[in-house]
C-alpha cells in the first residue's frame, strides 16, 4: 500500500498471547494501544494475530508451551506480545527478547524464553524507557500499559536499545520443559501440558521413539507426581499402543503417538487421555516396551 508521497508502509505482524480469556475487555484493551500508536501512522500497517487468550489462569509454563509450539511457523520479524503475568505490579521486569529475526516482548517470568531458545536468542533487553510506556501505568496492567506500547514501537521501527538496556548477565528467569530420556526401552518424562482434546503432551522428543514399530505394547507408570498420594493414584500401571495417527487407535483406545510438535504424546481416540489417566501437568511418567 503506498502513501501519498509514493513510498511503501512496511507491515508487521504482531501476534498476542494470555491467559486474560475471551470475556472482559482485557485483549481488546491492548489492541487499542497498539492501533491506536500504529494505524495513523504513515510508516507501518499492522496486522494483529491472536495465538490465543485461554492459557490457563496464571499458568506461565502452559503459556511458554503454548509460545514456543507456534512461533516457528511465523515469518521472520513478527513480534510475539506475550502477557501472562502473576507478578505483575511487583519488581519482576518486563523485556524485549531479539530471536531469530523475531522479537518478543512480556514479563520476566520465563514465559517467552524456550520460544526464544528455539528461535535463537540473540539479545535481551530489560524495558527502562518509560517514555515508550503509556502516560499513566496501572498497577495490575502491565500488557496495555507498558507491553502494548512496546510492541506498538517495534512494529514502528524502533529498535530494541532504544526501548531498555541490554542485560548481559544472564540475570533473566529461566524456564526449562526438561528433556525426556530414553535408556534402552525405556522412557522417562514428564507432562508439561494438556491441550483442549485432554490429549497429555510430554517432554519426551518423538526422535526418541521413531524406531518402535507401529502397534508396539508399552507400559505407562506413573513414577512420581505432584499430589499423586493425594489423589490416590500412585503406583498404577497402563498398557497402551504406540500408534501413526490417532484414527489408527480403536474409539476410546488410549494409545502413545507422537504430535505434531514433535513430542510424544498420550491421547485417547475422540475422548481425553488426562481424564482416563487423571493425569497433570508437572506429572512423572515412565513408560517400558512390553514383553
Amino acid at each position: 500500500m503506498a502513501t501519498g508521497e509514493g513510498k511503501r508502509r512496511a507491515r508487521a505482524i504482531i501476534t498476542l498471547l494470555t491467559d486474560f480469556g475471551a470475556e472482559g475487555g482485557y485483549a481488546a484493551a491492548m489492541k487499542g494501544v497498539i492501533l491506536g500508536l500504529t494505524r495513523g501512522a504513515m510508516d507501518v500497517e499492522v496486522e494483529l494475530v491472536d495465538l490465543t487468550h485461554e492459557v490457563p489462569r496464571h499458568d506461565v509454563r502452559a503459556g511458554a508451551f503454548l509460545l514456543w509450539s507456534v512461533v516457528p511457523y511465523f515469518p521472520e520479524g513478527t513480534i510475539h506480545l506475550a502477557v501472562v503475568d502473576p507478578g505483575v505490579g511487583t519488581e519482576r521486569r518486563g523485556l524485549i527478547i531479539a530471536a531469530g529475526g523475531h522479537y518478543l516482548v512480556g514479563p520476566d517470568n520465563g514465559l517467552l524464553i524456550p520460544a526464544a531458545e528455539r528461535l535463537g536468542l540473540e539479545a535481551v533487553y530489560q524495558l527502562t524507557e518509560e517514555g515508550y510506556w503509556l502516560p499513566q501505568v496501572s498497577t495490575t496492567f502491565h500488557g496495555r500499559d507498558i507491553f502494548a506500547p512496546v510492541a506498538a514501537h517495534l512494529a514502528r521501527g524502533v529498535p530494541p536499545f532504544k526501548l531498555g538496556r541490554r542485560l548481559e548477565d544472564r540475570s533473566w528467569v529461566d524456564l526449562s520443559f526438561g528433556e525426556g530420556r530414553r535408556s534402552g526401552e525405556r522412557l522417562v518424562g514428564e507432562v508439561i501440558y494438556i491441550d483442549p482434546f485432554g490429549n497429555v503432551i510430554t517432554n519426551i522428543p518423538g526422535e526418541l521413539v521413531r524406531d518402535l514399530l507401529q502397534g508396539a505394547t508399552l507400559k505407562l507408570r506413573v513414577k512420581a507426581r505432584t499430589g499423586a498420594e493425594a489423589r490416590g493414584e500412585g503406583g498404577r500401571t497402563w498398557r497402551l499402543r504406540f500408534l501413526e495417527t490417532y484414527a489408527r487407535a480403536e474409539l476410546g483406545e488410549l494409545f502413545l503417538l507422537v504430535g505434531s510438535h514433535g513430542l510424544v504424546e498420550l491421547a485417547v481416540n475422540q475422548g481425553s487421555a488426562a481424564e482416563a489417566l487423571g493425569l497433570q501437568p508437572g506429572d512423572r511418567l515412565e513408560f517400558e516396551l512390553a514383553r
